[in-house]
């Protein structure tokens, strides 16, 4: 194994096993008042205010079956509570893949150098990569992989591994790697994780191809398919907006895309004239005015997500923002899915640990397992 790489073990999470509810009846009931954006968000620049065009319409609220792994559109799961799935209790005689873990330091980067500090310059920072190789995995072959942002620990890293495990040996996805890159740290405006999520553009898929996966394939001893269509990238919030920019400004890279509570919302900084904004233009003016791209994308918002009661003004509403990016996708006639939690509020963890395995599963739709 290269210097620098460890296998830090054998992946096992013990979960409860899990039902996905369907909502029963209409449209929920609307969301708590006092909600608020995330932290650091900011209200449109003096002076200039957001358009007020004809929204497309929200998609039915209304559910008739639970959504499964061949479904397409719109779906409400719910209420709470949300037991995990039962995909992430690894059941005894699976093989088990093994992580390993890297650093990257941000002064070895051509791309991110860090955030500029006033007088104190560019602050330099280390961010973490763990690297999944499914027990399967065939050494010199070319695997499908996920990209999976805000990979340091917590809920993704935690569940993702073991669901890979259920679902690798299941056959119900293919034999994958799983990439988990740590954000550069801070949220939002003025953070080195806002610059790499939130900023419109394909820096940060520039980022992952020519600095990330390099040192993936060296220090896992792994080789990674150059196949759009084997490649998937996956977030949360800022995360969730920074997997979709990655196949939008690259879908000659990425095909597949998971997203929680996508963060398709003002939060861009530095301003950029180009996309004023921030991912906000995605549903306001980018997807409307361009042909639809070869991207599949499965999608998340909670009920009480954040911002759910503000207006369009603020360019702070996440469930606004995901109904109207949902709209365009059925609209446009992406592969979608598309999944309105009950009484659940931003990246909220019970709901990725229930929906998750489906998720992934419905992702991989259509690539060929062995």
């Amino acid at each position: 194994m290269p210097a620098g790489a460890r296998i830090i073990g054998a992946v096992a999470v013990l979960c409860g096993a899990s039902v996905m509810v369907v909502a029963q009846g209409g449209a929920p009931t609307a969301p708590q008042a006092g909600q608020t954006a995330a932290p650091g968000a900011a209200a449109p620049a003096a002076g200039r205010q957001a358009a007020r065009g004809p929204a497309p319409a929200a998609p039915d609220r209304a559910l008739t079956k639970v959504p499964t792994p061949n479904d397409e559109g719109d779906f409400v799961i719910g209420p709470a509570p949300y037991a995990p799935a039962p995909e992430l209790t690894v059941a005894d005689g699976v093989p088990k893949g093994t992580l390993h873990e890297f650093v990257m330091k941000s002064e070895d980067s051509k791309i991110y150098k860090g955030i500029a500090r006033g007088q104190t310059g560019t602050v330099p920072y280390e961010r973490k990569v763990t690297v999944y190789v499914p027990a399967q995995y065939v050494a010199g072959s070319m695997a499908p992989f996920i990209v999976v942002q805000d990979g340091g620990p917590g809920t993704y890293l935690n569940a993702t591994p073991p669901a890979l495990d259920t679902l690798i040996a299941q056959k119900r996805i293919p034999v994958m790697v799983g990439v988990f890159v740590a954000n550069g740290g801070g949220d939002a405006q003025g953070s080195e994780r806002g610059l790499e999520y939130d900023t419109v553009s394909g820096l940060y898929a520039e980022f992952i191809e020519t600095e990330v996966l390099p040192r993936v394939e060296k220090e896992a001893n792994v080789r990674l398919t150059r196949d759009p269509d084997g490649r998937a990238t996956m977030g949360g919030s800022s995360g969730a907006a920074a997997a979709f920019t990655m196949a939008w400004f690259h879908p000659e890279w990425y095909h597949r895309v998971l997203s929680y509570s996508g963060t398709f919302v003002n939060q861009q900084s530095p301003l950029n004239p180009e996309t004023p904004h921030g991912a906000w233009e995605y549903h306001e003016n980018i997807l409307p005015k361009s042909p639809a791209k070869p991207i599949r994308i499965w999608m998340h918002v909670g009920q009480r997500d954040n911002g759910a009661t503000r207006d369009e003004a603020s360019l702070h509403n996440w469930v606004m923002a995901n109904d109207r990016m949902a709209a365009i996708f059925k609209a446009q006639g992406y592969h979608y899915q598309y999944v309105f939690a009950m009484d659940s509020g931003h990246t909220e963890g019970a709901v990725i640990r229930h929906t998750l395995p489906l998720a992934l599963e419905w992702l991989w739709k259509g690539y060929p397992i062995k």
